[in-house]
C-alpha cells in the first residue's frame, strides 16, 4: 500500500483524487486515477516509473482538459494533471498544494534543464522549502518567479520525481522538513570530512573554509598564528564568537571510504576526522541561513589551529578581534545535545544564565533535552580564560580520536538549529552577561 501511495504521489496524484471525482467535482487529477487499481492488479508489484507514465499517457487521451494553451489560476480552479509533462506533473502539484502556486512548467523533456513558471514572486519560507526538497543530485536556480532545476540528461528526468516526492512527504508531514535538510547538510559534511589537515598542516583545509566563507561575511584574514578570523555585521546588538578547530588529531588516510548507516558517518580505516569537521561544517551552515533569522549584532567566526595540540590557536589568537565580543560559541563537543560550560566543575566556562539561555532555546526549537554538563578542555576554556563566556556544544560525533569514530550528521545539524534559535530569539544580549 505504502509503495502504491508514494508511486501516485511521484506523479502528482493520490487516492482521495478519486473521491472528489466521484462526488461529481470537477477533478482533472482523479479522472486520470480511473482505472489505475485495475492496471495495478494487471501488470503486478514490479511497476516502474516509465511504466506508471506511459499508462497515464494513454489514460489523459481520453479525457477532455483545456489544453496546453489553456492558463488555469491553481488558487481558483482545479490543475489540467493531463496536460503537465510527465516528470513534473508530481512537482507542479505538490507545489501548489503547499501554497507555491504554478501557470506554467516544462520537464525539458531530456535535454538537461526543466522549468517552472510563478503566478507571485517566492517568499523566504518557500525558497527554504524547494531548496530542502530538491535532491542533491540535481540543482535548482530561483530567478524571480522562474525556477530552473538542472538535470542530467542522461536518466536525470527520473529525479525530478524524486523531487517530487520529497515534496509530497513535506505536504503529508512538515516536520521532515528537517530531516530533508539535514540531508543536504550531509553534503557539506561530507565535503569537510574529505579534506585533510592534522594538527600544524591545517592550510589546505583553512583555504578551502576561507573560500566558503567569501560569500558568507563580510570580510576573512589569517592572524599570525595561522587562526582563520572574520566577521559579518548584521545590525546593532552584541558581538558572539562562533569557533571550531581545524586540526584533526592525526591525519586521515588517503583512499579511506565514507560509510553511511543510516545518518551515521564512518571511515573504512583511520579516524573519520568529525572531530572537529562537525563544528566548522555546523558553522559554515549558521552563517549561510543566519540573515534569515532575526538576528540583530555582528557574528565573528574563529576557525583555530593546533587544538589538539594543547589549543594553542586559541591562545595565540589576535586579542585585538576578540576584546568587544560578549559572548563565545564554541561548536566541539562529542555526542549531542550537551551544553558544556565548565572543565569537570573544576574551571567555569560561563555564569550558569548563559548557559541556561541555551537549554530555553532548546526548549523554543522543540528540543528540550538539550542540558547544561561538564566536560573537557577546550577551546570554550581559552575563550573563557580571555574573559568570555562561553559554551562548547555537541558537534554530534563519538569516539573521537578512534577508529571507531562516528558522526550523526543529523545530531550535528540540531545543534545548527539550536545556535540559530539563540540568534533568531536575540536571546544573548550586549554586555548582560
Amino acid at each position: 500500500m505504502k509503495y502504491k501511495e508514494i508511486l501516485l504521489a511521484r506523479h502528482g496524484l493520490q487516492k482521495g483524487d478519486l473521491m472528489r471525482s466521484f462526488h461529481d467535482e470537477v477533478c482533472n487529477a482523479g479522472k486520470l486515477l480511473m482505472g489505475t487499481e485495475q492496471w495495478f492488479h494487471e501488470v503486478g508489484d514490479q511497476i516502474t516509473d516509465e511504466d506508471f507514465i506511459s499508462f497515464l499517457q494513454e489514460s489523459a487521451k481520453t479525457i477532455d482538459s483545456p489544453g496546453r494553451g489553456m492558463l488555469i489560476d491553481p488558487v481558483l480552479g482545479d490543475l489540467p494533471i493531463t496536460d503537465f509533462d510527465p516528470y513534473i506533473r508530481g512537482v507542479i502539484r505538490w507545489m501548489n498544494e503547499l501554497g507555491i502556486y504554478t501557470y506554467g512548467s516544462c520537464d525539458g523533456h531530456g535535454r538537461g534543464e526543466a522549468r517552472i513558471y510563478l503566478k507571485k514572486y517566492p517568499n523566504g519560507k518557500h525558497l527554504e522549502l524547494l531548496k530542502a526538497a530538491i535532491p542533491t543530485s540535481l540543482r535548482i536556480r530561483i530567478e524571480g518567479k522562474i525556477i530552473r532545476v538542472i538535470y542530467p540528461k542522461k536518466g536525470g528526468q527520473l529525479l525530478l520525481l524524486d523531487f517530487a516526492e520529497n515534496l509530497y512527504q513535506v505536504w503529508k508531514n512538515p516536520s521532515l522538513l528537517k530531516d530533508l535538510q539535514a540531508a543536504h547538510f550531509k553534503g557539506l559534511l561530507l565535503e569537510c570530512l574529505n579534506i585533510p589537515g592534522a594538527s600544524t598542516d591545517e592550510s589546505r583545509f583553512r583555504s578551502r573554509v576561507r573560500n566558503k566563507l567569501s560569500s558568507l561575511i563580510d570580510h576573512s584574514f589569517i592572524d599570525r598564528k595561522g587562526n582563520l578570523l572574520g566577521f559579518v555585521e548584521l545590525g546593532n546588538g552584541p558581538t558572539v564568537l562562533l569557533s571550531a578547530q581545524l586540526d584533526m588529531v592525526e591525519e586521515i588516510v588517503e583512499g579511506r571510504e565514507i560509510i553511511e548507516e543510516n545518518s551515521i558517518l564512518r571511515s573504512s580505516v583511520g579516524i573519520l576526522g568529525a572531530d572537529d569537521r562537525a563544528g566548522v561544517a555546523a558553522i559554515l551552515e549558521i552563517l549561510s541561513g543566519v540573515k534569515r533569522t532575526n538576528f540583530s549584532g555582528t557574528l565573528k567566526v574563529a576557525f583555530t589551529v593546533e587544538e589538539e595540540i594543547g589549543c594553542l590557536g586559541s591562545r595565540a589568537i589576535d586579542q585585538d578581534f576578540i576584546e568587544d565580543v560578549d559572548a563565545a560559541i564554541v561548536i566541539d563537543r562529542r555526542g549531542n545535545r550537551d551544553i558544556v560550560t565548565s572543565w569537570s566543575n573544576y574551571v567555569h566556562f560561563c555564569p550558569e544564565e548563559y548557559g541556561r539561555l541555551f537549554e530555553e532555546a532548546g526548549k523554543i526549537a522543540g528540543m528540550d533535552d538539550w542540558k547544561i554538563t561538564p566536560g573537557g578542555i577546550s577551546d570554550a576554556m581559552v575563550f573563557a580564560e580571555y574573559g568570555i563566556p562561553s559554551v562548547n556544544l555537541s558537534a554530534g560525533y563519538q569516539n573521537e580520536h578512534k577508529e571507531t569514530e562516528t558522526v550523526d550528521y543529523k545530531s550535528t545539524f540540531e545543534t545548527v538549529l539550536l545556535v540559530e534559535s539563540v540568534l533568531h530569539y536575540q536571546l544573548i544580549k550586549q554586555g548582560s552577561i
